[in-house]
């Protein structure tokens, strides 16, 4: 198998940023202002926030890219300019985009540029053609893994390389959300909201219900379930050798809108199963393992996309997540005793009780995930803490106004 794999983990906010870090990504990706497909949905960074991302990244050695793969309008031109002379300036390792006014001022600024997903490049005529704007393509998600394959050995074959001179690398999808459309391509959104899925604002119609009905008899037309055109999400740990024996260099996870708990958890877990491939330890017991702690996590139920040659997309049966463990917002830091390593929350919303588990989230290390066993309420030796309660426990990491207290709860008896 090919070594040297690269994991590289979404960070919708500095709390994912960190547990990207945390849980072993090789690097990260995020999107600031409107320029990118997550800017409705993700907390996006600001310009303001690149020297600190950049900064962060080189302290832990991961590489970092910047998301600027939406649709391209004449009137986006300045704000590229000044995104990418910040890019440059703050030493961000690349660029993830699919429209050429990118591709062509990167070129131009010598900024390191990926070809994102939503440029479908699904054979290699398109892959030699956009090497000379790149060093690392980002397939279609529709290929199956033998059209992958052969795109791979192609690349050896006819000896590609990408703008740098160094040998074309390949990436795909591994884990998250789909789309029902090719390659992310949908205009739902902007037929029914006039908002753009393809400028980052997408409304996601396609995870509501439907009735569908036959116009001239008036008829429902017989499905499976409402939810015709909500793909479950994208899972490839169980065939992740597969994937990686087909000689691609980058495997990618979707989710710059999630929490850090699922940044945290999927990148852990597809870092243990590409070192136990690595290895020769990778065994159906691990994957079995693997994917019940993904279930913890936001999904929507998992399939392994089209990779194993599927022509239609499994559908979900539910409106939203479906994992088996949820958090609950409990309330927010109010200080933090540094001499004695102690936090102090107010609880805002609904109860939290002795040895329940808890999350606790901050801006400055992510995400920390403990069981509750001591802790005083105003002050107090107590077993339960309701809302307008102060309770404070022994705690490593400092807090501040920005860190958030939740209740981790199984959903399998709800």
């Amino acid at each position: 198998m090919k070594k040297n794999i690269e994991l590289l983990s979404p960070a919708g906010s500095f709390e994912s940023l960190h547990a990207a870090i945390k849980a072993g990504a090789n690097a990260i990706y995020f999107g600031v202002e409107q320029l990118n497909m997550r800017s409705r949905s993700a907390n996006s960074f600001s310009l303001s926030n690149l020297a600190e991302i950049s900064s962060i990244c080189k302290t832990h050695k991961i590489r970092s890219y910047i998301t600027l793969n939406t649709v391209m309008y004449e009137h986006d031109m300045q704000l590229l300019q000044l995104i990418l002379k910040e890019v440059k300036k703050h030493k961000i390792d690349a660029v993830i985009a699919a429209d050429f006014a990118v591709m062509e001022k990167c070129k131009q600024l010598k900024i390191p540029l990926h070809i994102s997903t939503q440029a479908n490049v699904s054979n290699i005529e398109s892959v030699k053609f956009f090497s000379a704007f790149s060093d690392v393509i980002v397939l279609a998600r529709e290929l199956t893994l033998t059209q992958i394959e052969n795109i791979t050995k192609e690349i050896q074959r006819k000896k590609i390389i990408g703008i740098s001179g160094k040998p074309l690398q390949i990436e795909i999808f591994v884990h998250g959300a789909l789309c029902m459309a090719i390659s992310g391509k949908c205009y739902l959104s902007l037929h029914s909201k006039n908002a753009s899925a393809n400028r980052g604002a997408c409304f996601q119609n396609c995870r509501r219900s439907y009735t569908v009905k036959d116009t001239e008899t008036n008829e429902e037309l017989l499905i499976d379930n409402e939810y015709i055109m909500s793909p479950k999400d994208l899972c490839t740990i169980n065939v992740l050798d597969q994937i990686i024996n087909s000689g691609i260099d980058v495997l990618k996870i979707e989710g710059r809108s999630k929490g850090p708990e699922y940044v945290y958890t999927v990148t852990k877990y597809y870092k243990e199963a590409i070192k136990s491939i690595e290895e020769g330890t990778y065994t159906r017991d691990k994957v079995i393992a693997w994917e019940n702690e993904l279930k913890k996590v936001y999904n929507r139920g998992f399939w392994e996309g089209y990779y194993l040659g599927r022509d239609l997309g499994e559908w979900t049966k539910e409106p939203g997540s479906i994992a088996t463990e949820k958090k609950i917002f409990l309330g927010v830091a109010k200080k933090y005793y540094s001499k004695i390593a102690v936090a102090e929350f107010l609880i805002e919303a609904g109860y939290i009780k002795k040895e329940d588990s808890i999350m606790i989230t901050s801006p400055q290390f992510g995400f920390e995930q403990i069981n509750l066993n001591n802790f005083l309420v105003n002050g107090e030796a107590k077993e339960l803490a309701i809302k307008g309660d102060l309770i404070t426990f022994p705690f490593k990491k400092k807090v501040c106004n920005k860190t958030k207290l939740y209740k981790i709860v199984s959903t399998l008896n709800a």
